[in-house]
C-alpha cells in the first residue's frame, strides 16, 4: 500500500476538522450549549463520522467521505432564540427526512430541482455574516488578528486547505506566547451527554428544513459531483441514507448532521492518492481512524477552544467559510435571468429576519422562489 494513501486521509481529516470546529462552537454557543453538550457534540459527530466512512467505503470499494454540515452549522450560529433542546429536536427531524430522502428517489430529485442560483443565494446569505464578522476583529486585537489575515491569503496560494488550519494554530500558538490565554485546560478523555429533545414548529422551519436544504444542495449534491468527477458513479440513495441513519443515531447526544464530504472527498479521491482509483477506497478507514482519534480528544479540544480569544475564534470561523462564500455567490450570479431572485434570496437570509418564530434562511428561500416564479409568469 501507498504511503500517500494514510497520509492524504489524515490530511483530509485534519483540514475538515480544525477548519470547521470554530464554526461548530459558533453555533453551540448560539444555542445556548454548555462546554459538556459541546464536547458531547463534537465527540458523536467525529464517531458518526468514523463508522460512515468506515463502513461506506469498506461496502462500495470507493473513497466515501463525510463530513460535518458546515452550511449547516453556519445556519445555526446565525440564528437566535432557540435552545440546544430545539437543535437535537431539528437534528432528528433533518435525519429523518434525508433517511426518507435516501429511500425515496423522488425526494433527491426534488431537491436537485431548486435553481443553483436561489439555493446558493440562501448560502451566501448565512456565511456572510461569518466574513463580516472576521473583519470587526481588527479593531478588537489589530496586533493579533492582521498578521493572521496575512498569513491565511498568502498560504492560500499555495494550500488553500491547509490555509485555515494554519491560522487556528498559529494564532493560538500566538495567544498563548502573548499572554492572552491564561492557561491550556488538563487533558480529558471524551464522554457524552444525553440531551432531551424539545419539537417545536419553529425550529423544524427555521431550524430542520433550512438545515436539511443547505446540506443537501450545499454538500450531498456537491459531495456527490466530487465523485463523479474522479470518475466513481455510486447510487445516491444509500450513502445519503446511511448518513441520515447516523446523524439520527447521533442526534440524542447533541451530534449535528453529517453528510457526504466535497473538499476533504477532493483530497482523498484524486490521482495523488493512488494512480489506480479502485485502490483509493483505502483513505475511507484512514480518515475513520483520525476521526475516532477527535473523538476520544474532543472534550480536550473544546477546552481548548473555550480558553482561546475570542476574536481568534470568530476569524477562524469567518476565514473557514470565505471559499463557501466566494463559490456560493458566483453561482448565485452566474445566471442573468435568475440574479434578481438569487438577490432577494441573499438580502432576506442575510438580514437576520424573523417572522412567526421562522428564521431567515427559511423566508430567504421562499421569497427567492416567489420572484423566480413572478419571472416566470412574465415570460409566459
Amino acid at each position: 500500500m501507498r504511503i500517500s494513501i494514510p497520509i492524504s486521509a489524515f490530511v483530509a481529516a485534519i483540514v475538515g476538522f480544525g477548519g470547521t470546529l470554530a464554526v461548530v462552537i459558533a453555533a453551540a454557543k448560539a444555542v445556548g450549549a454548555t462546554q459538556a453538550e459541546t464536547a458531547s457534540w463534537v465527540t458523536a459527530v467525529c464517531v458518526a463520522m468514523a463508522i460512515e466512512c468506515l463502513w461506506l467505503s469498506w461496502r462500495t470499494k470507493i473513497p466515501i467521505i463525510t463530513a460535518w454540515s458546515t452550511p449547516g452549522l453556519a445556519l445555526m450560529a446565525a440564528s437566535s432564540g432557540f435552545t440546544m433542546a430545539d437543535a437535537v429536536g431539528a437534528f432528528i427531524v433533518t435525519s429523518l427526512i434525508l433517511i426518507a430522502t435516501g429511500l425515496f428517489k423522488p425526494l433527491t430529485q426534488l431537491i436537485s430541482r431548486i435553481p443553483a442560483s436561489v439555493a446558493s443565494g440562501m448560502l451566501a446569505g448565512i456565511v456572510v455574516t461569518f466574513a463580516l464578522n472576521a473583519v470587526k476583529t481588527i479593531p478588537v486585537d489589530p496586533w493579533l488578528i492582521l498578521p493572521l489575515i496575512a498569513a491565511f491569503f498568502v498560504i492560500r496560494l499555495f494550500n488553500p486547505a491547509l490555509s485555515v488550519l494554519a491560522v487556528l494554530i498559529g494564532g493560538g500558538i500566538a495567544a498563548f506566547l502573548t499572554g492572552r490565554v491564561g492557561g491550556l485546560p488538563a487533558p480529558e478523555l471524551s464522554t457524552l451527554t444525553l440531551i432531551a429533545p424539545h419539537f417545536s414548529a419553529a425550529a423544524v422551519i427555521g431550524l430542520a428544513l433550512p438545515l436539511y436544504l443547505v446540506t443537501m444542495a450545499s454538500q450531498n449534491l456537491s459531495g456527490l459531483a466530487v465523485l463523479r468527477a474522479a470518475g466513481y458513479h455510486p447510487e445516491p440513495g444509500p450513502l445519503i441514507g446511511v448518513t441520515g441513519l447516523f446523524s439520527l443515531l447521533s442526534a440524542p447526544f447533541g451530534g449535528s448532521t453529517t453528510n457526504l464530504a466535497a473538499i476533504s472527498a477532493a483530497i482523498c479521491t484524486g490521482p495523488d492518492v493512488h494512480p489506480d482509483p479502485a485502490e483509493r477506497w483505502k483513505t475511507g478507514p484512514f480518515y475513520a481512524l483520525a476521526y475516532l482519534i477527535f473523538a476520544v480528544f474532543g472534550a480536550s479540544l473544546v477546552a481548548i477552544f473555550a480558553v482561546l480569544p475570542q476574536s481568534l475564534i470568530v476569524l477562524v470561523a469567518g476565514l473557514a467559510l470565505m471559499g463557501s462564500l466566494a463559490n456560493a455567490l458566483s453561482i448565485a450570479l452566474k445566471d442573468e435571468d435568475q440574479r434578481m431572485a438569487a438577490t432577494v434570496t441573499f438580502v432576506v437570509t442575510a438580514s437576520g429576519l424573523t417572522l412567526f418564530g421562522v428564521g431567515a434562511a427559511f423566508w430567504g428561500l421562499v421569497a427567492g422562489l416567489v420572484v423566480l416564479s413572478l419571472e416566470a409568469l412574465k415570460k409566459r
